[in-house]
């Protein structure tokens, strides 16, 4: 394959709505903003890439709009004359010129390979060692919602024959409440669903000592990060002391908290997150040393349009331990999207696209509706 020249790198954010409003531990979101980038070629073949944060700075620290201050005044520049076909390196050297920031390193990062599924006319999953599954099981989010609100958008979900997985948002209210709301909704979903618990770190190990056997007895099947994602001592307790599994989210920022996670025996699985991780390849990494050490992994999300949703599909689609399904749902509950043909889902599954790149064509008119300013590309 011929180099693929970078000329320019361009940016734009988009505010597109959502279908409810989506409950947070510290937030509510009625809309969810994104972070657009487009690397142009000189050679004629553009990539599209995204990023996103899950209703703001509050869980991850970037926001779209530093992101896009960070690409357009330190990480384009960098690439300008680069070799598109080069990721690995061209991620190192933005490492050299900011530190941290994996929200706006994935989105270029995902850019770049698009472009280059483009230019051979395959799947970025072909770039990524070929699909393992063709489809990935979605775990349906019910925010934190009281429980009769959740139990009925539940209920609607399995009449329809869409998904038999929920996960519910906790850490919004006092604890015995929301234990009490939870145990609820698991009665109500007892042997039809599988029901999740999300903390967002939001409780303390004594409080999740007392409340989160309570959650364990009620049949929910699953309590991702109860703690702050620092804590894995507290994690590795309150992992020995349940024998459901607990997942590590905030807790996994690296390749290198996978590693120290692993060591701690600190979590029983890997919430995987292409933005959270820094792009498609530090999230292969990462679940290249959960795999080393017997842990499977979960695809999540971060409410992503189909363009970060087809990017994240085709990471968890060719990453052979990602056992425990996916979250990505974040088209589902857009109001309206960016691209002409959303990406697809079938009896509760999300196919992943096969198309060259990401699979998915941006619809510039909805784009530029959507853009904040009113200026589009």
């Amino acid at each position: 394959m011929s180099a693929l020249t970078i000329a320019g790198m361009d940016t734009v954010i988009v505010d597109l709505p959502l279908r409810r409003p989506h409950r947070f531990k510290s937030m509510t979101a009625t809309h969810q903003s994104y972070l657009l980038v487009r690397v142009r070629t000189v050679d004629g073949i553009d990539g599209i890439g995204e990023s996103v944060v899950p209703g703001g700075p509050w869980w991850g620290g970037e926001s779209v709009e530093t992101m896009r201050a960070v690409i357009d005044g330190y990480l384009a520049p960098e690439l300008l004359g680069g070799d598109a076909t080069r990721i690995e390196l061209l991620t190192h050297r933005l490492d050299r010129v900011a530190a941290g920031n994996s929200f706006a390193k994935a989105a270029v990062e995902i850019a770049l390979f698009d472009a280059c599924g483009r230019a051979l006319g395959v799947p970025v999953h072909r770039l990524l060692g070929g699909l393992y599954r063709e489809s990935i099981p979605v775990t349906w989010a019910l925010g934190a919602e009281d429980a009769d609100i959740v139990i009925a958008e539940a209920e609607e979900k399995l009449e329809a024959g869409l998904h038999t997985s929920f996960k519910l948002k906790m850490g919004a209210t006092d604890p015995r409440g929301d234990a009490a709301r939870i145990v609820a909704v698991a009665k109500a979903l007892a042997d039809r669903a599988s029901v999740r618990v999300d903390l967002n770190a939001a409780w303390d190990e004594p409080t999740s000592t007392r409340w989160l056997p309570r959650l364990e007895d009620a049949g929910v099947d699953l309590i991702e990060q109860p703690v702050p994602g620092w804590n894995i001592e507290a994690m590795r307790r309150i992992a020995a002391r349940l024998t459901i599994p607990v997942m590590a989210d905030e807790s996994l920022a690296s390749v290198h908290d996978a590693l120290a996670l692993c060591r701690a025996e600190a979590a029983d699985i890997f919430s995987l997150k292409i933005h959270k991780l820094g792009g498609l390849a530090a999230t292969r990494k990462a679940a290249a040393v959960a795999e080393a050490a017997g842990v499977p992994c979960h695809g999540g999300s971060s409410i992503e349009s189909s363009v970060g949703t087809a990017a994240a599909a085709h990471a968890y689609g060719a990453i052979g331990n990602v056992t425990f399904g996916c979250e990505l749902f974040g088209p589902s509950l857009l109001a309206a999207d960016v691209v002409i043909d959303p990406v697809r889902y079938e009896h509760g599954e999300l196919v992943v696209p096969d198309g060259p790149g990401l699979g998915v064509e941006l619809d510039l008119d909805q784009v530029g509706r959507y853009a904040r300013g009113g200026t589009g590309w």
